[in-house]
């Protein structure tokens, strides 16, 4: 059981992680969300199988995003720049700076992520686990942007990149 208040250490067992499928054998576990960590942070882990987006292009207002890649490669959209991580490779995007991510073309990508201040994101990834298995579309998710602090741009790059 997860056990945090303000000035004590939060805790969250493997088993108590919540897990959200997507399509195919990618998944989130969703850790910390903004109000289990006072705010402070928001942290989940994402597994995506080869070649999987993880992200459509994006910025976030209020918040930082750090992405460690436990394992694989993941490719990242950072404003107009593409690069590549491997495993081990650390990527940090302050708020306002578009983005987006994937796992490599011909990789697996296992990130741990986290986004500093937090909000309430669960929703947002479990909403995102529904669209991604067909039960709810990427436009019901639009007039949510400012709720969860995640603003969809148009980035022709990643889009080029990406349909390869």
């Amino acid at each position: 059981m997860s056990t945090h208040s303000s000035g004590t250490a939060l805790v969250v067992p493997l088993h108590d992680a919540e897990v959200v499928p997507l399509a195919g054998a990618g998944a989130f576990r969703l850790l910390a969300d903004g109000t289990a960590a006072d705010g402070a942070l928001g942290v989940n882990r994402l597994s995506l199988e080869t070649g999987a987006d993880g992200a459509r292009p994006h910025y976030h207002a209020r918040s930082s995003e750090m992405f460690y890649v436990l394992g694989g490669t993941a490719c990242f959209l950072l404003g107009e720049r593409l690069v590549t991580v491997d495993a081990g490779g650390l990527v940090v995007v302050p708020p306002g700076l578009p983005h987006a991510f994937g796992a490599a073309p011909a990789a697996t990508a296992d990130l741990l992520v986290v986004a500093a201040p937090g909000s309430d994101r669960f929703d947002y990834f479990r909403r995102l686990g529904r669209i991604s298995r067909g039960e709810e579309t990427f436009a019901d998710l639009l007039p949510e942007q400012e709720r969860y602090d995640v603003h969809f741009v148009d980035a022709t790059l990643w889009r080029s990149v990406r349909a390869r």
